[in-house]
């Protein structure tokens, strides 16, 4: 007999037990059936009782308002269908290794071209931007401020070296879809070598505390959902970082795939899990950010893909 087969013969034998014992007992009393039946009326009936749900993770659903237990944001009882707004992205003065730049970040609507002038706080901010430059050494999590007079967001930031960089924008337009649109800058110059990323999944020493993953599968396979876990030691003092207990970016070493996303698992304790689904068979380099006691830590890992075998 295997260890499933008699697991599953003592789970049978419980509920015959428990079966037994219903069977034996005598007729509730008043004041258990009357608890049972209110409990029966406050039950919500899903073909009546209205859902909310996250914007941003839909598998997150309630039959009563609140926030996300994910990523913080309000529950909603409807979602548009999604619409690929326009980013548009410039810098002035023009770009120049070392030097401060403006960045301007202008959003227009898919269907006639207007600027967009309302947007709903995600994360505890308007907009989020991630800047990360093409040999993958650069990574900035910044959050534009809005503009009301030139309906846009603005960021002061200096590039520091030559390259391509590809700056993505994290946002939510308001009665919309939340949004994630990348654009690239270039920097004139000579252009960084060309990266080559392996694997790197040794524990990192951040700020204020060591970080180490956990990959399952070991080598994710692309299209596949794989698990990326946490651990963080010392095992106290983590807080919510802008609405949630991470933030994790995740580029492809050709910078073509870029995904911002947060732990399907956290409770504010030391350890947290990420679900992703890697799209291609690249290395990708991941940033995941945490805060503790005050001080936001960063650390970087390098998790090869695999493509799935041949049919």
């Amino acid at each position: 007999m295997t260890p499933r087969t008699a697991a599953w013969i003592a789970l049978s034998g419980l509920v015959a037990i428990a079966g037994c014992q219903r069977g034996s007992s005598s007729t509730p009393s008043p004041a258990a059936a009357a608890a049972a039946t209110s409990a029966t009326a406050q039950a919500p009936d899903p073909s009546t009782t209205t859902v909310y749900m996250c914007p941003m993770d839909k598998d997150i659903r309630a039959h009563a308002p609140g926030k996300c237990p994910r990523c913080g944001m309000a529950l909603v009882t409807s979602i548009p269908e999604p619409a690929e707004y326009h980013l548009d992205v410039t810098a002035s003065p023009a770009p120049a290794a070392g030097a401060p730049i403006r960045l301007t970040f202008e959003v227009t609507d898919p269907w006639k071209g207007n600027p967009v002038t309302r947007y709903s706080v995600i994360h505890e901010k308007l907009f989020h931007a991630f800047i990360v430059s093409e040999d993958l050494e650069v990574f900035q999590h910044v959050h534009p401020e809005w503009r009301e007079g030139v309906h846009a967001f603005t960021y002061d930031t200096t590039l520091p070296k030559p390259g391509m960089y590809r700056v993505l924008g994290d946002f939510y337009p308001e009665a919309a879809t939340p949004q994630l649109l990348a654009q690239t800058l270039v920097v004139p110059g000579p252009p960084p070598p060309a990266v080559t990323l392996s694997r790197d999944e040794a524990p990192k020493k951040t700020e204020n505390m060591t970080v180490s993953i956990a990959v399952s599968p070991e080598t994710p396979v692309a299209g596949v959902s794989a698990r990326v876990r946490f651990v963080l030691d010392p095992p106290d003092g983590h807080e919510r970082l802008l609405g949630a207990w991470a933030h994790m970016l995740a580029a492809s070493d050709d910078l073509i795939d870029l995904m911002h996303m947060h732990p399907t698992i956290a409770d504010g304790q030391h350890e947290m899990q990420f679900d992703i689904v890697f799209p291609r068979p690249r290395v990708y380099r991941i940033w995941v950010q945490f805060q503790r006691n005050g001080v936001v830590n960063t650390a970087r890992f390098d998790v090869p893909v695999t493509a799935a075998p041949a049919s």
